[in-house]
């Protein structure tokens, strides 16, 4: 790979990370709210989240720049859905932890789940492997919806 295109997928890294990143922040102490929450069932421990997200961010950043060096007819309309799924998700951290508004942050997740199913969708026509690298996404997101779901139910 050239020079060219490792610098514009570490930006794509990066970027999706910062994204996470910058959730994170502004949603407050999510560490402190997870321990105090009553839980569902096969609830992670709280450590777990921020490595999972790692991952996920890098992966998606890595699926983005896939479809971003594609020359798809649909790349423009695939990294949209891209950007807006990666706004929704932005926004679950803060409406949960921040705001704790548990029904709405089910609406939230909900939304996103449905825009990671489009993105995957979109993705797989462009470039097969970039879909692929978001199943992981997709599968902590529907287990997120879970956590989702079961807290505002319990507490």
């Amino acid at each position: 790979m050239k020079k060219q295109k490792i610098t514009e997928l570490l930006i794509f890294i990066v970027a999706t990370e910062l994204v996470g990143a910058l959730s994170g922040l502004l949603a407050g102490n999510s560490f402190s709210l997870y321990k105090e929450l009553i839980k569902p069932p096969l609830s992670p421990p709280g450590w777990l989240f921020p490595v999972m997200w790692a991952i996920l961010y890098a992966l998606m950043g890595i699926s983005a720049f896939m479809i971003y060096t594609s020359d798809a007819k649909e790349r423009c309309k695939a990294l949209v859905i891209y950007g807006t799924q990666l706004f929704v998700n932005f926004m679950w951290s803060i409406v949960f932890f921040r705001f704790r508004m548990f029904g709405l942050s089910v609406a939230v997740i909900l939304t996103l789940l449905a825009l990671i199913i489009a993105m995957i969708i979109i993705f797989r026509r462009i470039r097969p492997a970039a879909a692929y690298l978001n199943i992981p996404y997709l599968l902590w997101i529907v287990f997120a919806s879970y956590l989702n779901i079961g807290i505002l139910l319990l507490n």
